[in-house]
């Protein structure tokens, strides 16, 4: 057996232990009871302690020398530098740190759940501090590793290539357009008037609305499944793979897109090439290619007038006995693409969400960087959601800087792939309007040829080249956010 073939048979039993160790999140998210907290906690972070020791095994330096000798493919000369890569982010982290943080973002994680709805700041922070601290600890490591500061080794880890540089200018361009784009929209739509859910409509007929629009959406319901939990998430492995959402029963339209939006993500994981599962090339590219699928879907596809067609006559199907006038195309058409300045994120429209999304940005970074506080987020929050939104958040940390789930484990220098996401979805759909007739295969509800062009671009691509590699590929140029301005541009004015 060749060093490569050793280095392939050891990063795939590595990945079977991240096999179970998704199972087992998505357990904790979506059935297990409160009393297994505790215990759950202390499963995952052993867990995580041993596959920290597997990626991190001292003989694997050696065998990567001997690989790079060997004559091996250009997929596998990929494939080696993936693992390379992931080994190199493995052993910055000392073993006790990678415990300490797993058991901290569990704690916090769970206790979230009911301080969030009591609006518990204060019982938060307790837990979070510890949290920022070792994720402090950790951005410290990795720069001083890479040497580039801390939130720009966090951002490494979800965009590997990407900086705060290049974020800043991105995020710069957008700010020069969007508020007042915002400002338009909602003036253009003041009097518009649609007909709004109202009445009761039962989380069993919403999952099986959710269900037929997936299956429309070609997910492959033999490797995947869709339950319910606080936070709707994609996860599980590419051969099992574990949708959520969430449901509330006075109307059915955020549940429904979220399903589809969740979906992107699942087709993204199903259709990733067999030949590398279990290895790191073989893994999505990045957190932004991951979340420009999930648009793609939701935004770019699902959004669309002719998508929209699809929607309205499965939910009548599924709630016959409401005003069929709430399920008229224009009617659907108008509560998805309604822009309002709302404080969710999960919640907000097209057009409102960047301006969440850098909020969120600006604050994760002065934190990470040591340039702000934990408790100093709510006044930050507050602050910035008046001034990209107008809106004030002061004493609503639930529906302020409490309302997502990823700083509770540490998941800082993620919230940027959800803007970049949108940015290359739109990039894509107008790569694929040049080839293929969008709207007329979408109408026929003929998806077919645009997931064949995603397969062939994005999903069968996996990790085999950088994330700029992958898009100048698939649309001939780097990320430019001109095609996100275009798009909304077209959508909503």
């Amino acid at each position: 057996m060749s060093h490569y073939q050793q280095l392939e048979q050891h990063y795939r039993k590595l990945s079977r232990f991240a096999h179970l160790g998704a199972i087992c999140g998505w357990d904790q998210a979506a059935m297990m009871p409160a009393g297994g907290a505790q215990a759950r906690q202390e499963a995952m972070a052993e867990l995580a302690v041993l596959m920290h020791q597997l990626a991190t095994a001292p003989e694997l330096a050696e065998r990567f020398a001997a690989a790079e000798q060997e004559p091996l493919s250009q997929g596998q000369r990929a494939s080696l530098a993936a693992m390379q890569r992931d080994w190199q982010q493995q052993t910055l982290l000392p073993e006790k740190l990678v415990a300490a943080k797993s058991l901290a973002g569990s704690k916090c994680e769970h206790a979230w759940r009911s301080q969030r709805p009591a609006n518990d700041w204060s019982g938060f922070l307790a837990n979070w501090r510890e949290v920022v601290a070792l994720s402090r600890e950790e951005a410290q490591i990795r720069a001083a590793a890479q040497g580039c500061s801390p939130y720009d080794a966090m951002v490494d880890l979800y965009e590997p290539g990407m900086s705060s540089a290049q974020l800043d200018d991105i995020f710069g361009q957008v700010k020069r357009w969007l508020p007042s784009m915002i400002d338009q929209a909602v003036a253009k739509q003041a009097n518009q008037a649609l007909v709004q859910p109202s009445g009761h409509y039962p989380a069993s007929e919403q999952k099986a609305l959710g269900t037929a629009v997936m299956q429309l959406l070609q997910f492959d319901f033999t490797h995947g499944r869709l339950d319910e939990s606080t936070h709707p998430f994609c996860g599980g492995v590419p051969t099992d793979v574990r949708m959520t959402t969430r449901y509330s029963e006075q109307e059915f339209v955020q549940s429904l897109m979220g399903i589809v939006h969740e979906t992107g993500h699942g087709r993204y994981e199903q259709g990733l090439p067999q030949q590398w599962a279990g290895l790191p090339v073989g893994r999505a590219r990045s957190m932004g290619i991951h979340e420009s699928q999930s648009l793609f879907f939701e935004m770019q596809l699902g959004r669309s007038p002719e998508f929209i067609a699809h929607l309205a006559q499965l939910a009548q199907q599924h709630f016959s006995q409401f005003d069929p006038q709430l399920f008229s195309v224009a009617n659907l058409q108008g509560l998805y693409s309604q822009v309002q300045k709302g404080y969710i994120r999960v919640d907000a429209d097209e057009l409102t969400y960047p301006a969440h999304v850098m909020l969120r940005y600006e604050i994760e970074r002065d934190l990470i960087n040591g340039q702000i506080e934990p408790e100093q987020v709510p006044e930050l929050w507050d602050h910035k959601m008046q001034q990209y939104l107008g809106l004030s958040t002061a004493g609503n940390d639930r529906q302020g800087c409490m309302q997502d789930i990823h700083w509770t484990d540490g998941a800082f220098g993620y919230f940027p792939s959800y803007s970049l996401g949108a940015m290359y979805a739109a990039q894509f759909m107008a790569s694929i309007r040049q080839q293929l007739p969008v709207s007329e295969l979408v109408a026929k509800g003929e998806l077919g040829p645009i997931f064949a062009w995603l397969a062939d671009n994005i999903w069968s691509q996996a990790s085999l080249h950088s994330t700029s590699e992958l898009v100048i590929r698939a649309t001939g140029q780097d990320l430019n956010p001109e095609y996100l301005r275009q798009h909304l541009q077209q959508r909503y004015l």
